[in-house]
C-alpha cells in the first residue's frame, strides 16, 4: 500500500472503468488515508476515523465496480450488499450486523489460502508421503505378507499397516519415481474422507442469523463422518495437500489476522441505499424504511459485532454506499446516517463516446470477452469501427428512450447482435472468420432499437 499512491490507484481503476474521475479520485484519497493512518502516532491512530462515501448516480455506470476493482487492487476483505435486503427487528429480512459477519468469513477464506500457499510446498511433500503409503502399504501383521503393487492393480487393502521394511522402502522408491513422472495419475485409489455432517445440511440455508454458530456449539457432540471413495490420483493429491496444508497451519492466528483485517482494511459496499431512504410518519409497506437506517447506523458509525470468532469492531472499516436517487434524496436519509458518507460524490451518466470506450479499452472489455468466447470454437470475430459506434449509438438511444441502465444495455445488445452467430457457432467449420460491420449490427437490431414498444420490452 504504501508503494500506491492515489494517482496510481486512479491510474489502476482506470484500466477497467471508464470516465467517473471524481469518484476515482475521492476513492483514492480515502484508501491513501487508510495507510496514512498507519503512520500516525498510537495517540491518533484510534482518534481518526474513516471518511465513508456516498456515490450518487445512475445504475451501470460503474459505483459497484469502483469499489470491486479497490478492493481487489489492496486485496483487502470486501462484501456487496443491498439495503433492501436488510429490514428492522421485527420484519422478515436479514440482520444488519449479518453484513459484519460475512466479511470476516470472506477475511478468513483470504487469509487461510495465503498460509496454505505459504506452506504448500511441505504440504505437497506430505501429501505424496501419504500416497505412497497408499499405493504401497506397510506389511499386514496377521499374515506377514504384503503386495506392494496391489494398488496399481486396482486392490486397496480394508486395513494398512504401517510396518517399514526395506523390501517396502525399495518399492515406494520404485513407485515414488513413477508418481512424479505422471504416470500414476489415471490410476484408481481408496482414499478416506471427512463427510460433511447432516447438522450442516440441515441448518445451512436455514438463514439463522446468531453470534455464536450453532453448528460449531454441536460439532464437539457429534462424531466426524469419514467415507470412503475411490478416486484418481490426481484427484486424491489435490485433497491430500489441502488436508496437509490445514494441518499446518495455526488457525488461532488465522482467525485473529482475519480479524485484523476485517477491522482496519475491510470494506463494505451499500448498494441501492436510495430504496430505504423514505421518511418515516407514513405507514404501508415502506413502514421499516428509517427502521432500516437505525440499524445500519450503528455498524456505520462504530460498534462491536458478535461473531462466532469473536468481537469484531467497525471503527476503521470503510462503507460505500451507492444509489440512483431517481425518487429521492440524499437528505431524505436520517440525519445520523447522513453524517456518516461526510464524502458525496456524483457519477455522470454515460455518453456515446464513453460507450464506445467502454466496448474496447478495458483489460477485459465487452467485445474482448466475446470475441473470446466464440474463439473457443474456432471462429474469429472482428468488430470494424463502424459496427463500435452503431453499438454505442444504439445503446445511448434505448437508454434515452426508455429506462437508463446504463452500460449493462450495451450487454444487452452485443448478444442480440451475435445472437445467431453464439447459436451455430459449434457446427460452422473451424477457422471461420466473421467481419461485423455497421450493416451487420443494423441488419440484427435496427428495427428493435427504432421501435420504442419493442425495445422496451426487448433491449
Amino acid at each position: 500500500m504504501d508503494r500506491l499512491t492515489p494517482r496510481e490507484i486512479v491510474c489502476e481503476l482506470d484500466h477497467n472503468i471508464v470516465g467517473q474521475n471524481e469518484a476515482k479520485r475521492a476513492v483514492a484519497i480515502a484508501l491513501r488515508n487508510r495507510y496514512r493512518r498507519t503512520l500516525l502516532p498510537e495517540t491518533l491512530q484510534d482518534e481518526y476515523l474513516p471518511k465513508n462515501i456516498l456515490m450518487i448516480g445512475p445504475t451501470g455506470v460503474g459505483k459497484t465496480e469502483i469499489a470491486r476493482r479497490l478492493a481487489k487492487l489492496v486485496r483487502a476483505p470486501f462484501i456487496k450488499v443491498e439495503a433492501t435486503k436488510f429490514t428492522e427487528v421485527g420484519y422478515v429480512g436479514r440482520d444488519v450486523e449479518s453484513i459484519i459477519r460475512d466479511l470476516v468469513e470472506i477475511a478468513l477464506r483470504m487469509v487461510k489460502v495465503e498460509r496454505m500457499e505459504q506452506v504448500g510446498a511441505e504440504a505437497a511433500v506430505n501429501a505424496e508421503k501419504r500416497l505412497l503409503t497408499l499405493l504401497v502399504p506397510g506389511k499386514n501383521p496377521e499374515t506377514g505378507s504384503s503386495n506392494p503393487f496391489q494398488l496399481l492393480f486396482g486392490q486397496t487393502p480394508e486395513k494398512q499397516e504401517n510396518i517399514e521394511t526395506p523390501e517396502i522402502e525399495r518399492d515406494r522408491a520404485v513407485v515414488a519415481e513413477r508418481l512424479r513422472a505422471g504416470e500414476l495419475e489415471e490410476r484408481i485409489i481408496e482414499l478416506e474422507i471427512e463427510e460433511s455432517a447432516p447438522l450442516a445440511d440441515m441448518l445451512g440455508n436455514t438463514g439463522i442469523e446468531l453470534g455464536i454458530n450453532l453448528q460449531d456449539m454441536m460439532a464437539g457432540m457429534i462424531p466426524k463422518k469419514r467415507k470412503k471413495r475411490k478416486l484418481t490420483v490426481k484427484e486424491a493429491r489435490r485433497i491430500l495437500v489441502q488436508e496437509e496444508a490445514q494441518q499446518l497451519i495455526d488457525h488461532d492466528e488465522v482467525v485473529q489476522e482475519a480479524i485484523r483485517r476485517t477491522e482496519y482494511e475491510g470494506l463494505v459496499f451499500i448498494d441501492e441505499i436510495d430504496k430505504v431512504a423514505g421518511r418515516e410518519g407514513a405507514g404501508g409497506p415502506d413502514v421499516s424504511r428509517g427502521g432500516v437506517q437505525r440499524d445500519i447506523l450503528p455498524i456505520v458509525e462504530g460498534s462491536t459485532v458478535v461473531t462466532k470468532y469473536g468481537l469484531v469492531k467497525t471503527d476503521h472499516i470503510l462503507f460505500l454506499a451507492a444509489g440512483a436517487f431517481h425518487t429521492s434524496k440524499p437528505s431524505d436519509l436520517i440525519p445520523e446516517l447522513q453524517g456518516r458518507f461526510p464524502i458525496r460524490v456524483e457519477l455522470k451518466s454515460l455518453s456515446v463516446a464513453d460507450f464506445q470506450r467502454i466496448l474496447t479499452e478495458p483489460q477485459s472489455s465487452i467485445l474482448k470477452q466475446y470475441s473470446a468466447l466464440l474463439a473457443t470454437e474456432k471462429i474469429k470475430v472482428t468488430f470494424t469501427d463502424n459496427a463500435i459506434e452503431e453499438i454505442a449509438n444504439m445503446a445511448f438511444e434505448v437508454n434515452s428512450n426508455t429506462e437508463n441502465i446504463g452500460a449493462r444495455r450495451l450487454h444487452t445488445i452485443v448478444e442480440k447482435v451475435l445472437d445467431e452467430l453464439s447459436f451455430e457457432a459449434s457446427e460452422l467449420p473451424e477457422d471461420y472468420k466473421v467481419v461485423i460491420n455497421r450493416e451487420y449490427v443494423q441488419h440484427k437490431i435496427g428495427d428493435l432499437a427504432r421501435n420504442q414498444d419493442l425495445s422496451r420490452y426487448i433491449l
